[in-house]
């Protein structure tokens, strides 16, 4: 098992067009908290959480994806990452410094291989949470996100280059061969997975609720509420959690789930599972069924956001 200095995902920053929306969305139906607002930044926590927000929605001309922000345990764990990405020629955004967010904190900014933004910090305060009660329909953490990407090899291998990653499970095609890495920075199955897109851009946020009812409750929840479900409910093969996606009002595919796979990193070996048989999209085999009209749908717009130049 590797000595990592990225222990989990953080949050994960949105900018969008038409903000009041957004938020009204992600605050109510979707079940998140607001936590603070400030001219036209809103930061929203989940109640099970000890992290101070999952979700920064920011108002912008251009919807784009912002940060994705993960966490390490020491401020010297920053400081080192900052040394091995400054060695390795990975372009830093901003040197390790205080974090001026809710919860405050250390920590450094880079690019990415394909030009996105990511963020590592550590001191960041605890944030009061409880436990949700059964039945209570709201996400109870930040699952994962997905990442689109023109070659997910390339970008698997910066993240465990640089980012100490470690793959999980991969998804391939008789046809179009690779199509999903399942990469880990913790014993969950997955904290970020790198999907095959024509450009870089947000495949979908995951956030996790309480268990089955909790999630079965909150996918009738936004259904009745007329949120457009594009694929689900079911369950997947790689990871062993439930799904169920849909679109926020700003064509972002945001997913309910539970149940994600522990992994005994010392003993695992990653899979490639064949995304062309059923039972590995769906074991349940409830879900309507995956096919390239669906697929299509979280290869989202093209993120303006990106550095145009990303480095080697």
């Amino acid at each position: 098992m590797s000595d990592r200095l990225i222990t989990h995902l953080r949050h994960v920053d949105l900018a969008v067009p038409d903000y009041d929306r957004q938020r009204e969305f992600y605050a109510g139906v979707w079940g998140l908290t607001e936590v603070a607002d400030d001219s036209g930044i809103s930061f929203l926590a989940a109640e099970g959480s000890p992290e101070q927000y999952i979700i920064r929605l920011r108002q912008a001309e251009e919807k784009r994806l912002d940060l994705i922000a993960f966490g390490a345990a020491t401020p010297a764990d920053v400081d080192a990452l900052a040394e091995r990405l400054s060695a390795a020629g990975v372009r830093l955004v901003s040197e390790p410094g205080k974090i001026d967010t809710p919860g405050g904190g250390y920590g450094l900014r880079l690019f990415d291989i394909d030009g996105r933004t990511v963020e590592v910090s550590a001191d960041v305060a605890v944030r009061a949470h409880r436990r949700l009660e059964a039945k209570e329909a709201v996400p109870v953490r930040l699952s994962h996100v997905v990442l689109n990407a023109p070659d997910i090899d390339a970008t698997r291998a910066w993240y465990e280059t640089h980012l100490d990653f470690a793959l999980s499970d991969t998804l391939a095609h008789p046809r179009m061969g690779k199509v999903m890495h399942f990469m880990r920075c913790n014993p969950r199955h997955h904290s970020m997975a790198i999907a095959r897109g024509p450009h870089a851009s947000l495949h979908h946020i995951s956030f996790e609720l309480r268990g089955l009812d909790e999630y079965m409750y909150g996918t009738g929840r936004l259904l009745r509420a007329g949120v457009r479900m594009i694929w689900g409910p079911g369950r997947h093969l790689a990871g062993d959690n439930t799904f169920s996606y849909f679109m926020d009002p700003h064509g972002n595919t945001v997913e309910y789930t539970t149940e994600l796979e522990e992994l005994d990193e010392d003993a695992w070996h990653p899979h490639v599972y064949d995304f062309s048989q059923p039972e590995v999209t769906d074991q349940w085999g409830t879900a309507n069924p995956m096919n390239e009209l669906v697929a299509k749908e979280s290869f989202n717009d093209v993120d303006r956001g990106v550095f145009v130049a990303p480095p080697v």
